[in-house]
């Protein structure tokens, strides 16, 4: 499912030789730092207890302060006690929707407050469409869809609700003759080809609704769940194989996603979109899902909200949720509300894995091992394991992380390309670990399943260049990183660092320059640059780089290692040899 692995960054204080910050986001999920940031919620309670706002302007200001924290329960408190004291302030009024609606609470007596003045107000419209739709009254719901604003998100949404509401009271043909037109258009042609494909298939029309679903797939990789909701309806149509290949294409980049592919290759033959309610929420959850990757989070949040109105038991919009809440440091809100996925769902191993990872940056990490443990054994599926395995190694324990590794690598049977990044990981779990042979056979395996990932080629070349071995073709590695990810300031500096290591000491220059520029608060780039500076006789800078670097907070191995090239500089290699190591590296 799109959008929903959000994922953690190594810490500072595991970074040697600092390559670990660059397990890609998206593969390697749920690092947990070993100094978790504080839940908002916890904080903004205890600002709470320290300040009592009184009357409508002081609530309204804790209000702000609450919302600006992305605390939306302090918030939602906030300013209805605001509203209370000013009932007839419209920003108040506003605002108070807005809160009471992100933290999951009944808005709809407001959204009535606020249509009284402002009739095309978008949510507060969709907030009353949505208890029309749960009280079954589709002729209303049709009509206010009808008349909901046709520009900005109101664009793509007034024709889904609008062709929802329609087959809501069985009123196919004009369902399907709103979306036909808007499917063959320039814009949005996906996302209607879908819906009018669900709408199709809900009203018995197999030739028509797999008619659109192909246009749908032919529009490009589809969603995680868009891909269910194709391979769900080629199943059923006996066409296993399509569906095999449609959930394929969807789980290639994925091992989060992988983990919900067997649950959802065997999942019932029954419809996922099985009313109009449920078409509606697919509607309102197709927008949020590409809004959330646009970090428009906040829009987001409130059209999942309305979805789940529509649709409680909602396993995508909830996970969805409570990857926004993630990345707002919301860690028990977000964790309730991946306990309160369903068990039965194909969703919920992607739940539960993902609140395992929540539960380690609660410090809950003996709860969020034995969970994964669980869920290894329930599942027999290496996701779990890697899961382990990542959480482990970001607290330091190497060994035990490498066991979790190779379990998990015992489970892949042939490894595919994907799967580079277990091997990534596990290299390095064995280089902090001390142990480099491993470590080093663990990049190359790494780089044959997948040679072009720079975080492989900037981590096993940087590692070569400060072991002083292979430096020609560490240089190559680097290179061919940087021409793949030119605004990494890590990946700049390692090529400068080999530039450095060959005793090429202006071309050192030149790159440590340009990774300071990137990243001008790493400890580890300005020691570097200081020891460029100080082999081209630059020796003034050079000190300052590395006072620079001791007051950037550097490893604690490191500080004397600074501190003695501050009082002696850099011992330099020969002439000669620094001249031969000069020479240009083999293309």
């Amino acid at each position: 499912m799109e959008g929903v692995f959000a994922r953690r960054c190594v810490p500072p204080a595991q970074r040697s030789p600092r390559r670990l910050a660059f397990l890609p986001l998206a593969l390697l999920a749920a690092c947990a730092s070993a100094s978790p940031p504080a839940d908002r919620a916890s904080t903004a309670a205890a600002q709470e207890a320290r300040f009592r706002p009184t009357g409508a302007f002081g609530a309204y200001l804790a209000g702000r302060f609450a919302s600006a924290e992305s605390d939306t329960e302090a918030a939602a408190r906030f300013f209805a006690s605001a509203l209370a004291a000013d009932p007839a302030n419209p920003e108040l009024l506003q605002r108070s929707f807005a809160a009471e609606l992100a933290d999951g609470r009944d808005a709809l007596p407001l959204a009535w407050r606020i249509l009284e003045s402002q009739p095309q107000a978008l949510m507060p419209n969709l907030v009353v469409l949505a208890a029309d739709v749960r009280a079954g009254r589709f002729d209303l719901a049709e009509t206010r869809a009808r008349a909901l604003p046709r520009e900005g998100a109101g664009q793509l949404l007034q024709p889904l609700l609008l062709a929802w509401a329609q087959a809501g009271r069985a009123a196919w043909e004009q369902a399907l003759a709103g979306l036909r037109p808007l499917a063959e258009g320039p814009r949005f042609r996906a996302v209607y080809a879908l819906h009018a494909g669900l709408i199709a298939d809900l009203a018995d029309l197999p030739r028509e609704a797999e008619r659109w679903f192909r246009a749908a797939e032919a529009e490009g990789s589809p969603s995680l769940r868009a891909a269910e909701l194709i391979a769900r309806f080629a199943s059923r149509e006996g066409r296993p194989s399509d569906a095999a290949r449609i959930l394929g294409s969807a789980i290639a980049g994925s091992e989060e996603a992988a983990l919900a592919e067997a649950r959802l290759a065997r999942a019932p033959d029954r419809r996922p979109v099985a009313s109009a309610a449920d078409g509606m929420a697919e509607a309102l959850y197709s927008l949020a899902a590409p809004l959330r990757q646009q970090e428009a989070s906040e829009f987001a949040l409130l059209l999942l909200r309305i979805a789940l109105l529509m649709r409680p038991d909602f396993p995508p919009a909830k996970l969805l949720i409570a990857d926004i809440l993630e990345a707002d440091r919301r860690f028990e809100a977000a964790s309730a509300l991946l306990m309160a996925v369903d068990r039965a769902s194909p969703y919920a191993p992607l739940a539960r894995i993902r609140l395992a990872s929540l539960l380690d940056r609660q410090d809950r990490t003996s709860e969020a091992l034995a969970l994964l443990d669980a869920l290894a054994a329930e599942e027999g599926r290496p996701e779990p394991l890697a899961r382990k395995g990542d959480i482990l190694r970001t607290r330091s324990r190497f060994r035990e992380a490498i066991e979790a590794y190779d379990a998990a690598i015992a489970r892949l049977g042939q490894p595919e390309r994907r799967h580079w990044v277990l091997y990534y990981a596990r290299g390095i779990a064995h280089e902090r670990a001390k142990d480099w042979p491993r470590a080093e056979a663990d990049f190359l395996r790494a780089l044959d399943l997948s040679p072009e990932q720079p975080y492989v080629l900037n981590y096993l070349g940087y590692s070569w260049a400060d072991q002083g071995r292979e430096l020609a073709r560490a240089r190559r590695m680097l290179e061919r990183a940087v021409e793949l990810r030119p605004h990494d300031g890590h990946i700049v500096d390692s090529l400068g660092w080999v530039h450095f290591r060959q005793g090429d000491y202006r071309g050192a220059v030149r790159w440590l320059e340009r990774a300071v520029e990137l990243l001008p608060r790493d400890p580890v780039i300005n020691d570097h640059l200081g020891d460029a500076y100080w082999a081209v006789g630059r020796h003034i800078e050079a000190r300052f780089q590395w006072q620079r670097a001791l007051a950037l907070g550097p490893e604690p191995e490191e500080i004397s290692k600074i501190e003695a090239k501050l009082r002696n500089g850099v011992v330099l290699p020969p002439a000669a040899v620094a001249a031969e190591r000069a020479a240009p590296a083999p293309r």
